[in-house]
C-alpha cells in the first residue's frame, strides 16, 4: 500500500477490538508493530488516537498509515459476482463525478455495504467505478439500507482523508427530507436527544437486530427540523438537518422526541408508522436530499442534490406536497 487509507468500519463490525480488526484486514501486520503505530499516532479512529483494546462502532473511520508490503483490506466478500443489471442501475445513479468525487443517489432498499445474508451491496460494485483511476473508490460515509440519497464515494486516498474530516469536523451541511406519521409540535426546532444502543427487534418483519433509543447516558445528538407541508394531523412533510451522525439519529429523534415517526418505519414506529391507502405504506419515507462541504480539491464548495425516490414521490402526490426550494433552514437560528 503506497500511502494512508482511511477505511470505514463495516456494519457487521461493531463492537470489535481494533487490534482484531487489524489482525482481520490486515493479517500480515504483526501486534509489535501495530503498538508502535499506534503509539505514535499513526492509526486513529476519527481522527483520534487509538488504543489496541478499543471497540469500534460501524461507520468510524479508521486511518491506516503506509503498510509497505501488506495488502489493503479487500472489498466486502460477496457469494457471487454483481450483475450487469446492477452495475448499470448503480451507474445511472451517479449525480456527479470528477477527479476526486464520485456522487450517487442510492436507491431505497440497497445496502452500502455487505453483511449476514446481504449479497447485493455498493462496496462489491465499487470496480465499476474506477472510470480509469488505478485507485478503488472509497466509502466515505453511509446510510442505511433504506434510506435513499445523495452517497459519496472518495477517489482516492487523499480525498477520503479530506471528505473524512469535513464529516467529522462538521463543516458538512446534510439536509434529509422524510414524510412522517403525525404533525411535529412544535412545527420547528432543535431535537437534543442523547441516544445509546440496543438489542431490539423491527415490529414489521420481527427480525432481530441493534436498536436506538433515548438515553441520558447515552452518545450527545442534536437534528434541526423545520415542517415544510402537513396534510391535517395526519402526515407532514419534514426536512431534516442532522449536526452529530449517530445510528438511527434521525428516525429516533422523529419517532421519540417528536412522537411522529417516519412513514414505513417499522423498527422504530411499528404499526403507528402505518397509513393505509398510500403506496407504499411499509417503506422508509427518509431521504438524504443534499449534501454540502469543502471540495476537497480546495477548490468552492462541492453541493449535490438528489431527487426523491418513486415511492416517496407518489407519497408526495397523495398528499399534494410540493418541492421547495431554497435553504428551508435559513431562518431557524441553528446556533442555539
Amino acid at each position: 500500500m503506497s500511502g494512508v487509507e482511511i477505511v470505514e468500519i463495516g456494519p457487521d463490525e461493531g463492537e470489535l477490538r481494533l487490534d482484531r480488526w487489524f489482525k482481520r484486514h490486515y493479517p500480515g501486520l504483526g501486534h509489535g508493530r501495530l503498538e508502535k503505530l499506534l503509539r505514535t499516532g499513526q492509526v486513529r479512529i476519527d481522527g483520534k488516537r487509538a488504543t489496541a483494546g478499543e471497540r469500534l462502532e460501524p461507520g468510524q473511520m479508521v486511518r491506516v498509515p503506509p503498510l509497505g508490503d501488506i495488502s489493503s483490506p479487500a472489498p466486502a466478500p460477496a457469494s457471487r459476482p454483481p450483475r450487469q443489471s446492477d452495475i448499470d442501475a448503480l451507474l445511472a445513479c451517479i449525480l456527479y463525478r470528477d477527479d476526486d468525487v464520485i456522487a450517487i443517489n442510492k436507491p431505497a432498499g440497497l445496502a452500502v455495504q455487505g453483511g449476514t445474508g446481504t449479497e447485493r451491496h455498493i462496496d462489491a460494485m465499487l470496480d465499476a467505478l474506477r472510470f480509469g483511476s488505478p485507485e478503488r473508490p472509497r466509502l466515505v460515509h453511509r446510510l442505511d439500507k433504506d434510506t435513499s440519497g445523495v452517497l459519496l464515494l472518495a477517489r482516492s486516498a487523499r480525498s477520503a482523508s479530506l471528505l473524512a474530516e469535513a464529516f467529522r469536523e462538521k463543516t458538512t451541511v446534510k439536509t434529509y427530507w422524510a414524510a412522517v406519521v403525525g404533525a411535529p409540535k412544535p412545527r420547528r426546532g432543535k431535537i437534543d436527544m442523547a441516544l445509546a444502543k440496543a438489542p431490539g427487534k423491527d415490529k414489521f418483519s420481527g427480525k432481530e437486530g441493534e436498536r436506538v433509543s433515548g438515553d441520558e447516558d447515552g452518545k450527545h445528538a442534536v437534528t434541526y427540523y423545520t415542517t415544510v407541508d402537513n396534510a391535517g394531523t395526519k402526515a407532514a412533510f419534514v426536512a431534516l438537518r442532522p449536526v452529530t451522525g449517530r445510528t438511527h439519529q434521525l428516525r429516533v429523534h422523529c419517532g421519540e422526541a417528536l412522537d411522529t415517526p417516519i412513514l414505513g418505519d417499522g423498527k422504530y414506529g411499528g404499526a403507528k408508522s402505518e397509513i393505509p391507502g398510500l403506496p407504499a405504506p411499509r417503506q422508509l419515507h427518509l431521504h438524504a436530499r443534499s449534501i454540502e462541504m469543502p471540495h476537497p480539491s480546495g477548490s468552492g464548495v462541492l453541493a449535490v442534490t438528489a431527487p426523491l425516490p418513486p415511492h416517496m414521490k407518489a407519497t408526495w402526490a397523495f398528499f399534494g406536497f410540493s418541492e421547495p426550494k431554497g435553504d428551508l433552514f435559513a431562518d431557524l437560528d441553528l446556533a442555539s
